[in-house]
């Protein structure tokens, strides 16, 4: 009788072993799977004629996914661009033809008409879903963010006239309750929430130490 012995590239030899598609997910993400999931009211036991709750968030999260905020607002014809207050400048102001409705530029800030009457989640939820069960670490929870295109401008004066505004993938970091702000990253080209260096920002980007 002799032992088993494992193969050096045991590793190799499984992924050669792959036949056919996969759900698993193989794409690198710095999102905690949980964070995509809606929320659902719905009993955790089935009543006969109902869906599985199981069934009715996946259906959900598929369909919310579909959805673009950017194309959402351009529907009804909502310049994204033009939804951030800029400085009044009185020598370019545009014509009234061009206006349509509307001869003055937008002056207040989008937070005037923030109503969170209708949020399924408070903010400490969202937060709350960047943390996988067993893990001390708080991840990031995926979202869009209204961003200028210029960094650099855009955090020396974001209400500049040379500024583009567009929707932007970020990971939401933190929440800071007096303020009533969140703190986001933008994701780079993979989708992902790294810092210079190149390694996950966790816990809303406080480092240990300090």
């Amino acid at each position: 009788v002799t032992k088993f012995k494992m193969p050096v590239d045991f590793r190799s030899l499984l992924d050669k072993q792959m036949v056919g598609p996969s759900t698993e997910a193989l794409a690198e993400s710095d999102f905690p799977v949980q964070s995509f999931k809606p929320k659902v009211q719905l009993p955790f036991e089935r009543i006969p004629g109902q869906n599985p709750r199981k069934v009715e968030v996946e259906r959900r999260r598929r369909l919310y996914l579909t959805f673009d905020i950017a194309e959402l607002l351009a529907s009804k014809g909502i310049d994204s661009n033009q939804l951030m207050p800029r400085h009044y400048d009185p020598d370019n102001m545009p014509p009234i033809e061009e206006t349509k409705y509307s001869v003055f530029p937008i002056y207040l800030p989008l937070k005037v008409f923030d109503n969170d009457e209708f949020d399924c989640r408070t903010p400490e939820e969202w937060i709350s879903l960047g943390l996988e069960p067993g893990s001390s670490d708080r991840k990031p929870v995926p979202g869009k963010a209204l961003l200028p295109t210029d960094d650099v401008l855009g955090h020396e004066d974001p209400k500049s006239q040379e500024l583009i505004y567009k929707w932007i993938d970020v990971g939401v970091l933190d929440y800071d309750k007096e303020t009533d702000l969140y703190l986001v990253h933008k994701t780079d080209k993979k989708g992902l929430v790294r810092d210079e260096e190149g390694r996950p920002i966790l816990n809303g980007g406080i480092m240990p130490e300090g």
